[in-house]
């Protein structure tokens, strides 16, 4: 299924700076450091849970649940919709209450070197376009402003439960919630085996146990294929993930052909027609009535099931990608595949909600109408009804999804980035200001005596220095030292633009050509009032 691999959801509102005459307004902002947006994280979930025994078929299937972005990223609970946020004004600082050259003597920083003087200008000389914002520093979030700034810290491993391998290099993880749905199976498979294999007494629950085991080994084998095909296709998976309602793959990209698309998405299912023939093949080699003819018929059927329900063709399920791969081949258009699988996707929701219980209270399903009581009736409704939200809700999801998608490309670093003045180690950060102001720049990068950039002035760190402190504070102390990863190309756009600030998380970038000239500085904070705005608008 389709969803923002982000952690959080991004915060709307605009970075309009406020002007007026013979006064200054308090900063407002949101904080810089906020969590970004992230692409979304194609999944291909794995339902459903399998059958109580091999003799009845009650049980019904389950998808799997959307993953926990978790991430983005990814990254990412999904989003919710951006455009029921309000809007969230920035303000911005237009000068100083210090009077250029009257700083006092004997504090640090006092004294701006003659190196300073070329540099009054814009960073790079560039003309930044920003219809939007005026190029006031802006100042926003919080921060102490005293000493180095840390450098930011790596995105931290997927995650997402128990590490059981790296097969093909991509993680294997057993959430908490899996050991939930094996205990339960334990316990409902063991009863039915009480049935079939009496003889077996209390052992039949470690052999309902070993048949959970096997049952999410199929699973798994389910989503390696979908794993294996996404690796022959270049497309990186973030992780695997046996959870509750099945299995989840987490691809990071989308497929770019339809035809990969369809085929990515029907290797699953497939595989699980294969597990399920082979079982079959294996049942009648061995005697009817015993533990390996009950467990291989066991399996047979649960994957049986898996398969079958996978190819419903309504998102988030595998065969709703297939049925997006067609529409989006026939129209040229993968936006219009996604609309038309995802609301087949809440049809489905809705069919299953209401005939669930239909068809388990008529006997359809096998079980005889004697034997149904009213907990087998508030079971089946609650399965149902859990089983409709999380289509329903996959299915939504992929609509957002896909229209982020759309909107990606507006995200340019070029149009973000804002004008930056470069300043020396030991400006004061008033005078800093002053000249920034004086350019209509909005960033600080320090650089050394021959203009190499070697940190970036974090705005938090400003709104944290008292305006009668700046004089004898030095911008070097609230700079944050620049990485490999803090410098970005001015031509990033879209999903490699986010991929790249992901990669190093920060709250500013110094954005450079291509020819390594400084073109300014590029803030967390804008990108996700961009993106914000982007997902605000209509596709």
């Amino acid at each position: 299924m389709d969803e923002s691999g982000g952690s959080g959801q991004p915060r709307s509102g605009t970075d309009e700076a406020t002007e007026r005459h013979g006064e200054q307004r308090a900063p407002s902002a949101p904080a810089a450091d906020a969590t970004r947006p992230g692409p979304e994280r194609p999944e291909h979930p794995t339902g459903p849970t399998p059958p109580t025994a091999p003799d009845t078929s009650e049980a019904a299937p389950s998808p799997d649940r959307p993953h926990d972005p978790t991430d983005p990223a990814r990254g990412t609970a999904t989003h919710s919709d951006p455009s029921s946020g309000a809007e969230d004004e920035a303000d911005a600082l237009h000068g100083s209450s210090d009077e250029p050259g009257s700083k006092p003597t004997g504090e640090p920083g006092t004294e701006s070197s003659a190196q300073d003087a070329p540099h009054r200008s814009t960073a790079g000389g560039h003309p930044h376009p920003d219809p939007e914002h005026p190029r006031a520093l802006a100042h926003s979030g919080t921060g102490t402003g005293t000493g180095k700034a840390q450098p930011p810290r790596r995105g931290r491993e997927p995650g997402g439960g128990l590490l059981m391998g790296r097969p093909f290099g991509v993680p294997v993880y057993v959430a908490p919630s899996w050991f939930l749905v094996a205990a339960l199976i334990t316990w409902v498979f063991g009863g039915q085996l009480d049935r079939v294999l009496p003889e077996l007494g209390a052992l039949r629950y470690l052999v309902s146990l070993f048949f959970a085991v096997a049952f999410y080994a199929s699973v798994l084998v389910h989503e390696l294929a979908h794993t294996v095909a996404a690796l022959r296709f270049k497309l990186p998976v973030r992780r695997i993930q046996l959870q509750f309602f099945g299995g989840v793959s987490e691809i990071e990209k989308e497929a770019e052909t339809p035809g990969r698309e369809f085929v990515l998405s029907f290797v699953g299912p497939l595989l699980s027609l294969v597990l399920s023939g082979l079982f079959y093949l294996a049942m009648l080699a061995v005697e009817p009535g015993t533990v390996p003819g009950v467990l291989l018929a066991g399996l047979m059927i649960s994957n049986l099931i898996v398969a079958a329900f996978n190819l419903l063709p309504g998102l988030p399920l595998d065969g709703g990608r297939m049925l997006r791969a067609v529409v989006w081949k026939i129209t040229g258009r993968p936006m219009s595949g996604t609309i038309a699988a995802a609301w087949v996707g809440r049809a489905l929701a809705v069919s299953v909600l209401i005939g669930l219980p239909l068809l388990t209270q008529s006997g359809a399903l096998g079980a005889s109408q004697d034997n149904i009581g009213g907990m087998d009736t508030v079971t089946d409704a609650l399965l149902a009804a859990i089983l409709a939200a999380i289509i329903w809700t996959g299915a939504g999801n992929s609509l957002r999804m896909a229209r982020l998608r759309e909107h990606l490309p507006e995200l340019r670093a070029r149009s973000l980035t804002r004008r930056a003045v470069p300043v020396e180690t030991s400006t004061p950060l008033s005078e800093a200001l002053r000249r920034a102001n004086e350019a209509g720049a909005r960033a600080l990068v320090v650089v050394d005596a021959d203009g190499e950039p070697l940190s970036l002035v974090r705005e938090a760190a400003i709104v944290g220095v008292p305006e009668h402190r700046r004089p004898w504070v030095a911008v070097s102390g609230l700079a944050q030292d620049l990485t490999d990863g803090m410098r970005v190309s001015a031509e990033l756009a879209g999903e490699a633009l986010l991929d790249t600030l992901r990669a190093t998380p920060a709250t500013e970038y110094l954005v450079v050509e291509d020819s390594g000239e400084i073109y300014g500085v590029l803030s967390a904070a804008d990108v996700e009032r961009a993106f914000v705005k982007a997902m605000a608008r209509p596709s």
